[in-house]
């Protein structure tokens, strides 16, 4: 009952259901995948799958035609990072709002496009959003694997070894936050991996990847997600006196 007072509390929130719409969307897409190329015999209920996980992809996307002004806002109120943040980690972060930032209208524009809403070439549009989320990704990743290097000197120097001058209660905090880090890099490189098959044919491997491999790396991508965020709930929650 607790867990599923605990699913029912996640749907409530928009990212909540957005992460489980993901997820079963990529899971479907990978047993789908599976089940067409690898059992004959299955294949009509692999294709209704992959049907499944195209539809529940499409509602995502539709979904985000109202993400532009809550990612406004967050780039505002950010701005350049606060001063007391590492110089690198401020410009990766500066530069992956801004990739954010505009990922959002070029995908509104595809989808308009495609919906014949608009009258212009979709495949352009698509190819644009996608190099914005690609470059949002890798910015993401050098952030993370940033944090992780600078995070595991502190701990390793000599000042922190004495345990006086660095809390106990500080420390597993640090550690939770390199493994918070860790679990955010393997995330963004499956997304990343996904992020190239989209691109036009000819860049590195895009369009070589079966659906099932999709599937499966969009399927990791999401599960770390859900992972993470179950895991910050279960931080503040124990955090709330």
């Amino acid at each position: 009952m607790a867990a599923l007072s605990g699913l029912a509390s996640a749907l409530e929130s928009y990212r909540g259901r957005d992460r489980l719409i993901r997820t079963l969307g990529y899971c479907c897409q990978l047993v789908g995948g599976v089940l067409v190329e690898q059992c004959p015999a299955r294949s009509e209920v692999g294709t209704r799958l992959l049907t499944l996980s195209s539809e529940l992809s499409h509602c995502r996307t539709v979904l985000r035609l109202f993400d532009d002004v809550a990612m406004f806002i967050y780039t505002k109120q950010y701005g350049l990072g606060p001063e007391e943040e590492d110089s690198f980690v401020r410009c990766v972060s500066v530069l992956g709002n801004v990739a954010d930032q505009l990922y959002y209208p070029c995908e509104h524009i595809a989808w308009a496009a495609d919906a014949n809403i608009l009258c212009v070439d979709s495949a352009r549009w698509w190819t644009l959003s996608t190099a914005f989320w690609g470059l949002s990704l890798l910015l993401g990743i050098a952030r993370s694997l940033w944090l992780v290097l600078t995070l595991r000197r502190r701990l390793r120097s000599p000042v922190v070894a004495f345990t006086s001058r660095l809390p106990r209660s500080k420390r597993r905090a640090m550690e939770a936050q390199v493994r918070s880090e860790v679990l955010a890099v393997l995330s963004n490189l499956a997304d990343l991996a996904n992020a190239v098959h989209w691109l036009p044919r000819g860049v590195l491997w895009a369009g070589r990847s079966p659906p099932w491999l999709v599937g499966l790396l969009g399927t990791v991508s999401s599960l770390l997600s859900v992972y993470q965020a179950v895991q910050a709930s279960g931080g503040e929650a124990a955090a709330t006196p």
